[in-house]
C-alpha cells in the first residue's frame, strides 16, 4: 500500500482513477485496506476543497414540492393558504412553527429551512 495525502488536484485525481480500479476489492484483503483509507483520503479532500452551499429554504421547499406532486394549495392545507402564498412568494419569513411542520409534514430536513 503506497498511500499518501492529497493535497492538489493532481493528487485527487490520481487518488480517484486508485480507488476505481480497487473498487471490487475484498473487504479486510489489502487492496479493501487500501480503498478504505483512499476512500477517506478523498472525503477529507472534497469536504476541504468543494463547497456545498446550502439550498435556498423556499427553493428547498418548492423542489420538494415538485417531487411529491403538490401544489400550492396543498401545501396550503398544510401551513394555511395565506402563509403559503407569502411563504412561497418570500414575502413571509418561516417561522419555528412552520419549519417544523414542514420538516415533519414534507420530510425536508430543518437545516434546509433554517437557511443562511
Amino acid at each position: 500500500m503506497n498511500v499518501k495525502l492529497i493535497k492538489t488536484e493532481k493528487d485527487y485525481k490520481a487518488a480517484l482513477k486508485r480507488a476505481d480500479s480497487l473498487w471490487d476489492s475484498k473487504l479486510n484483503s489489502k487492496d479493501g485496506d487500501e480503498l478504505e483509507v483512499l476512500t477517506t483520503l478523498i472525503e477529507k479532500y472534497e469536504k476541504d476543497n468543494f463547497e456545498i452551499i446550502a439550498p435556498d429554504p423556499i427553493e428547498a421547499i418548492k423542489f420538494r414540492m415538485e417531487q411529491l406532486g403538490m401544489e400550492k394549495s396543498d401545501l396550503a392545507k398544510i401551513i394555511g393558504a395565506n402563509r403559503a402564498s407569502e411563504v412561497l412568494n418570500k414575502k413571509r419569513p418561516l417561522s419555528l412553527g412552520i419549519i417544523r411542520t414542514l420538516s415533519s409534514e414534507l420530510k425536508i430536513p430543518a437545516a434546509s429551512l433554517i437557511g443562511n
